[in-house]
C-alpha cells in the first residue's frame, strides 16, 4: 500500500496537466537523453532526487502496478495502460511518443473517473 499523503486524483490531475503542456518533450538541458514517463514527473516521489531515496512501494502508482511487476526497476512502467494491456514500458520500445502520451492521457483521464466515482458513492463522514 502506497505511502505517499498526497492525494491519488491530484496527482493524476497534475500529471495529466503535465503531459498535455508537453511535460515529457526533450529537456533543454540533456536533448539527447529521453525523457522517462511518471519518473520525471511530480508525481515520482523520487521526483528531482539524484538517487531512489524512496522505494517504489511508497507511491501511490503501485497500486496500478500488477502484483508480479511491483519488484521491477520502474514498476509504474509496468501499469497497464490501454485495453490491449500495452504498458510505458512496451510503448517505450516500440518508440512512439505521440502513442505513448496518448495511451497515458487516457488511462489517467479513466482513472481519475474512478476514483473520482468511488468518492462520490461513498459516504461521508
Amino acid at each position: 500500500m502506497a505511502k505517499d499523503e498526497r492525494d491519488v486524483a491530484e496527482l493524476l490531475k497534475t500529471e495529466l496537466d503535465f503531459i498535455e503542456k508537453g511535460g515529457y518533450g526533450r529537456s533543454v538541458r540533456t536533448p539527447w537523453k529521453e525523457t522517462s514517463p511518471f519518473r520525471e514527473s511530480l508525481t515520482c516521489v523520487n521526483y528531482a532526487l539524484p538517487e531512489k531515496a524512496h522505494p517504489c512501494s511508497e507511491c501511490h502508482l503501485i497500486d496500478f502496478v500488477p502484483v508480479e511487476k511491483r519488484d521491477e526497476l520502474v514498476p509504474c512502467h509496468f501499469i497497464p495502460l490501454t485495453e490491449t494491456g500495452e504498458t510505458v514500458e512496451d510503448l517505450e520500445v516500440e518508440g512512439n511518443q505521440t502513442k505513448m502520451e496518448e495511451a497515458l492521457k487516457q488511462w489517467m483521464r479513466r482513472k481519475i473517473q474512478e476514483i473520482e466515482a468511488q468518492r462520490a458513492a461513498t459516504p461521508q463522514k
